[in-house]
């Protein structure tokens, strides 16, 4: 070996060790995303409880809840998409329980042609999951007042404009109003690890076929 490919050689090694260790760090990733997501599925199983006095947004995270009361009226229109019928809106209402406790409530999706139609305040007696959503970043907008639109589902600006706890319920049954319920799931919880991982082992090979042409052409000019 000619000192000419010893520089080129140790760039080639490390660049490799760095794109490996990146694919394996994402492997391990994936093994624990692939944890969460099947303890969160477990826990959606489970058989709804109670709404706790006091819920938790890190304990009670995912938690089956039955509830009864009714729609007081007011709610929230927030901007959403459904495959295979298109632009409409998340429906979030206030709800008092029976034991009168005002709450939100997510009553799953309306299309955008039957936003207008009235909605009915009635009484109601669902299960749902507790969730607390993590939609706003800061690009997200704020909401149109002029259009009483909303942009994410931010709990706590929901419930101070609504008068309710800070806590959402994420309805599992049809609620009324033609509303269809979108009920809590994994699916929308991102798991790209794989592909991540699979890129960083694919650019490692690029790196070590490079290199290896490199010193070939190296080697061949030096010979």
């Amino acid at each position: 070996m000619t000192r000419r490919m010893i520089l080129p050689l140790l760039f080639g090694l490390v660049g490799c060790a760095i794109l490996i260790a990146l694919g394996t760090w994402q492997v391990q990733r994936l093994a624990w995303k692939q944890g969460i997501l099947a303890e969160i599925s477990a826990r959606l199983a489970d058989l709804p409880v109670s709404l706790p006095a006091v819920p938790d947004p890190v304990r009670d995270r995912y938690l089956p809840v039955r509830i009864a009361g009714r729609f007081t009226g007011p709610g929230i229109d927030v901007l959403a998409s459904l495959k295979g019928v298109g632009a409409g809106y998340r429906v979030i209402a206030a709800f008092q329980t029976e034991d009168g406790r005002r709450i939100l409530v997510d009553r799953g999706f309306l299309p955008e042609d039957q936003r207008s139609q009235p909605r009915i305040a009635t009484a109601a007696r669902f299960s749902g999951t507790l969730h607390w959503p993590d939609e706003v970043d800061s690009f997200t907008p704020p909401p149109d007042a002029a259009r009483a639109i909303w942009f994410a589902r931010d709990v706590p600006a929901m419930a101070a404009a609504l008068q309710t706890e800070p806590v959402l319920v994420v309805a599992r049954e049809a609620t009324g109003d033609g509303i269809t319920p979108l009920p809590v799931d994994t699916q929308g919880i991102p798991n790209n690890h794989l592909n991540y991982a699979v890129t960083w082992f694919s650019l490692a090979a690029v790196w070590a076929g490079m290199t290896g042409l490199l010193l070939w052409r190296i080697r061949q000019r030096t010979g």
